[in-house]
């Protein structure tokens, strides 16, 4: 495998890494259907971080442990906005994530020949 194909594997290993916890992947999905595919989440798409809670019973403290892990892993960004910090799921990342899944797919095996 080359160099290239050997940090691709280990970056696409960080983001699925950070999205393993079932609690992190919800909060992303709920963030990544904000935005659209390809594009930048418009501000009145974007998640408060209050907000992201709701509905998952934890403890903001373990929702702001949560979106830590998905901002270092590039999955998100998040920006103060007054006294609000708003979220939003990173577009290259979204892309990064529906280019995998495209291109390898079910017809392609583990090291990517066709079956």
């Amino acid at each position: 495998m080359s160099n290239s194909k050997n940090k691709d594997a280990e970056e696409l290993a960080e983001l699925f890494k950070a999205l393993a916890n079932p609690h992190r992947l919800k909060i992303f999905i709920g963030l990544a259907s904000c935005c659209r595919q390809g594009q930048a989440c418009a501000p009145n798409m974007r998640a408060c971080v209050g907000d992201l809670g709701d509905g998952l019973g934890l403890a903001p403290s373990t929702v702001s442990h949560h979106l830590k892990e998905l901002r270092q892993a590039g999955l998100i960004h998040m920006k103060r906005a007054g006294q609000n910090v708003e979220c939003w799921a990173d577009p290259a990342a979204l892309a990064r994530l529906s280019d995998f899944f495209r291109f390898a797919g079910p017809e392609k095996s583990a090291i990517g020949e066709q079956r």
